[in-house]
C-alpha cells in the first residue's frame, strides 16, 4: 500500500503534540510558578524593611526531614532527565534507537525528553519551610523587583522563540525525517551544508544564557528553586560548546531570517501603495 509509509506520521505528530504541551508547560513551571506563586512560608503579605528577617542554622536545616527529603526527591528527578536527556543523545544509543525505529528515532528521543521534563514538573517538590537565599516580596521591593524579573523572564523567552526560528522545528521535532522518508528523499540532514552539519555536531542548548537567566531570575530563591538553578547550570555549562564560527553561521542565519521578513513586508507594503487609491476610486 502506497498510503503504509504515511503512518509514520501519526506517531510522530503525536510526539510534537505531547511535546509542544510539555514546552507550555516548561512556561508555567520555570517562570509564572517561581515570579506568582512560589513563596516561602509566612510570605503571604509583603514584610517591611525594619521586621528582622528570620535565621536559619544551616545544619539544623539539612538535618531536618521535611527539608532533606523533598530535596532528595528532586535531585532524583533532575538526574533522571539529565541522564535521558543525555544517554539518549550518544552515538551508541543513537544507532540503537534507529535500528530498531528507523526514522522515527528523532520523535521518540524528543517524546522521551518531553515524559522526563513531565516527571520533573509533575513530581517536583517545593521546600516551603525551609530558608530563603533572597526574598524581594518585602518593602521596598516587593512591586519592582517581581515586574522587573517578570520582564526579563518574557525577554529571555522571546529570544528563545526567535532562535527556534533560525533553526528547522519541525526536523528538530522529528516531523521531517518521517515527511522526508514517506517521499522517498532520504535523510533532510544529507541535504544541510557543512556549516549546519558543524552546528548540530556542537549544538546540545542554543539557549544557554537565556535559561541561565531564567533560572536564576527570580524574585524569590526558595531552597528547591536553588537546586533546579545550580544543577542545570552545572548541565548546561557542560553540555554548551558551541565556538566562534558556530555564533557566526547563528548571525548569519538570523540575518539571513530579517532579510526575508524584511523583503515580505516591503512587497506588502508596496501591494498596498498599489491597490489603495483604486480601491478608493471603486469605492
Amino acid at each position: 500500500m502506497a498510503f503504509l509509509p504515511f503512518l509514520l506520521l501519526v506517531p510522530a505528530l503525536l510526539s510534537f503534540l505531547f511535546t509542544f504541551g510539555t514546552g507550555v508547560e516548561l512556561i508555567r513551571f520555570i517562570s509564572l510558578r517561581a515570579l506568582f506563586v512560589q513563596q516561602p512560608a509566612g510570605a503571604g503579605a509583603p514584610q517591611h524593611r525594619a521586621d528582622p528577617a528570620p535565621s536559619y542554622e544551616w545544619r539544623a536545616v539539612l538535618r531536618d526531614p521535611n527539608i532533606v527529603h523533598p530535596l532528595m526527591m528532586d535531585v532524583g528527578l533532575i538526574v533522571l532527565f539529565i541522564l535521558q536527556h543525555s544517554l539518549m543523545a550518544t552515538e551508541r544509543v543513537k544507532r540503537w534507537t534507529s535500528s530498531c525505529l528507523g526514522v522515527l528515532q528523532r520523535s521518540f528521543y524528543v517524546f522521551c525528553t518531553a515524559l522526563a521534563l513531565q516527571l520533573l514538573m509533575r513530581y517536583w517538590q517545593p521546600v516551603p519551610d525551609g530558608p530563603t537565599l533572597w526574598n524581594a516580596h518585602t518593602e521596598p521591593w516587593v512591586t519592582w523587583i517581581p515586574l522587573i524579573c517578570f520582564i526579563l523572564h518574557f525577554i529571555a523567552w522571546l529570544v528563545i522563540f526567535s532562535i527556534v526560528l533560525i533553526f528547522d522545528y519541525a526536523e528538530l521535532m522529528g516531523i521531517k525525517q518521517v515527511y522526508y522518508h514517506c517521499l522517498g528523499m532520504g535523510d533532510p540532514l544529507a541535504v544541510k551544508s557543512t556549516r549546519a552539519v558543524r552546528l548540530y555536531s556542537h549544538l546540545r542548548h542554543p539557549v544557554y544564557l537565556e535559561f541561565l537567566l531564567l533560572l536564576w531570575g527570580v524574585p524569590c530563591l526558595s531552597l528547591d528553586r536553588l537546586l533546579l538553578a545550580l544543577l542545570f547550570t552545572a548541565y548546561l555549562t557542560c553540555a554548551h560548546s558551541l565556538d566562534q564560527q558556530d555564533y557566526l553561521y547563528l548571525r548569519a542565519q538570523l540575518d539571513k531570517k530579517f532579510q526575508v521578513f524584511s523583503r515580505e513586508e516591503a512587497a506588502y507594503g508596496d501591494l498596498l501603495a498599489q491597490n489603495g487609491p483604486s480601491t478608493y476610486k471603486e469605492n
